[in-house]
């Protein structure tokens, strides 16, 4: 098997697996990080969204083949703390109930406001459209997401 060298929430990993190892059991299996989900496994609901190179990327038909050089934020490297502003927007509002499909929910605000840090409620609503909340939180997570905009730089 070849050897991959990731850089993940700033810090330098390797992993053996076959080339074709979804990014999201690399993270899970073999580097612990528990707070990427698997929701589907067909990039349809969202749940194992990470940050690669800052844009929002279903981890779980993502090759870590494909990775390369990429930089990957999951969760646990959006603010060790919680202290990102999507995260104190999230608990904020009470967001999740079951809190299943958040990770994934807060990767996708946070990839957002990021590339747009005052989007309207359309862009929002475009954006967040994608992950799937089996708890129909999504009135609150719009909030969230609204809020967590005034508090980013």
């Amino acid at each position: 098997m070849p050897l991959y060298k990731l850089t993940i929430n700033g810090k330098k990993y390797e992993a053996n697996v076959d080339a074709d190892t979804p990014l999201l059991w690399v993270l899970r299996d073999n580097f612990g990080l528990l707070g990427t989900k698997y929701g589907c496994g067909i990039a349809q609901c969202g749940a194992c969204t990470v940050h690669f190179n800052g844009e929002a990327t279903r981890s779980c038909v993502l090759p870590v083949s494909s990775v390369g050089t990429a930089k990957i934020t999951t969760i646990e490297g959006l603010s060790a703390t919680g202290t990102h502003p999507v995260q104190q927007a999230w608990n904020e509002v009470d967001v999740p109930q079951c809190g299943y499909c958040q990770a994934g929910q807060i990767m996708t605000a946070a990839a957002l406001l990021k590339r747009n840090p005052k989007p309207t409620q359309a862009e929002i609503d475009a954006t967040m459209t994608g992950n799937l909340c089996r708890c129909g939180t999504y009135h609150r997570i719009r909030e969230a997401v609204t809020l967590a905009a005034t508090k980013s730089k």
